[in-house]
């Protein structure tokens, strides 16, 4: 995959762009069950890996029940301070509005998948 695949990634897979000061906002709006922010930066090869990997499997990345959303790290620096981040990529989970969890670094499309199914069967068991 090119790197021009992944310079327009957000083209290529929608995600809603968010900062610090709208996430609470697009949180309290939105209806879907499970959010996930993806927290990266540019010209972060690791960002770069698991956006590749997202492309490559795009349709592994497609649930009704998820509303993706994204903001650059290195353009919002207090996103990163507001979950303590020490590194990215790094996937901030919702559930309703409120942070059930996280996933940091890139751990593969399989496992990044599982995590994601088991936090829309926990909120459809709600």
């Amino acid at each position: 995959m090119s790197d021009t695949a992944v310079s327009d990634f957000f083209q290529r897979f929608p995600m809603t762009k968010v900062s610090d000061a709208s996430l609470d906002k697009v949180l309290g709006d939105d209806a879907a069950p499970v959010g996930i922010l993806f927290l990266w930066g540019r010209d972060c090869p690791n960002c770069d890996i698991a956006k590749r990997a997202i492309l490559l499997a795009q349709d592994q990345f497609h649930w009704p029940q998820v509303r993706w959303m994204h903001d650059n790290v290195y353009e919002d620096p207090t996103m990163a301070t507001r979950f303590g981040l020490h590194g990215i990529p790094a996937f901030i989970v919702f559930r309703g509005g409120r942070k059930v969890g996280r996933i940091i670094e890139w751990p593969g499309a399989q496992a990044f998948v599982l995590a994601i199914e088991n936090q829309i069967a926990a909120a459809e068991a709600l």
